[in-house]
């Protein structure tokens, strides 16, 4: 062979490797971080099950911590969270400042929702616009995020 088809041949199976130890590497990638999601998946659906079990409690403001027979909205989110290993301050300012902002529009089931300003009420994210908290008469309900009074009071989100 001619030192020019020796060149041309090298680079060929250099690339050749070059692409198939790359997507060895993508193959790894994308398993690993659907797991993952999944895994967060799984984290929040079980945080939502635990908040729905306790649709109907009443609202007491200032509820205590740990307290299962009354809530405020921080409390409840409190207890939620720490029923899966999860540690939140008692108060919403603290809980607020907790993960990373999230944009209203890449909300995710278990995402912390805020409103007021400044912040003064925390709900859980269902999915679907829906978020379940605690206030007044209702006690422990869903609410739809995109409607009425929630809209209009809305303020930020965290993902823990």
């Amino acid at each position: 062979m001619k030192p020019n088809q020796w060149t041309k041949r090298l680079s060929s199976i250099g690339l050749g490797a070059a692409l198939l130890f790359t997507g060895a590497a993508w193959g790894t990638a994308a398993p690993a971080q659907a797991a993952a999601q999944s895994a967060g998946t799984a984290q929040a659906d079980q945080v939502i099950a635990t908040a729905r079990s306790f649709m109907g409690v009443p609202y007491q403001f200032g509820a205590k911590a740990g307290d299962t027979s009354h809530f405020d909205c921080s409390s409840f989110v409190q207890y939620v969270y720490g029923k899966h290993g999860v540690s939140l301050p008692r108060t919403v300012k603290p809980q607020a400042a907790l993960g990373t902002p999230v944009a209203k529009s890449d909300l995710k089931p278990g995402d912390l929702v805020f409103f007021y300003s400044p912040m003064h009420h925390v709900g859980i994210y269902i999915g679907g616009g829906k978020f379940i908290h605690t206030y007044g008469e209702p006690g422990v309900t869903i609410s739809d995020l995109e409607s009425g009074w929630w809209a209009e009071h809305y303020n930020t989100a965290r993902r823990l």
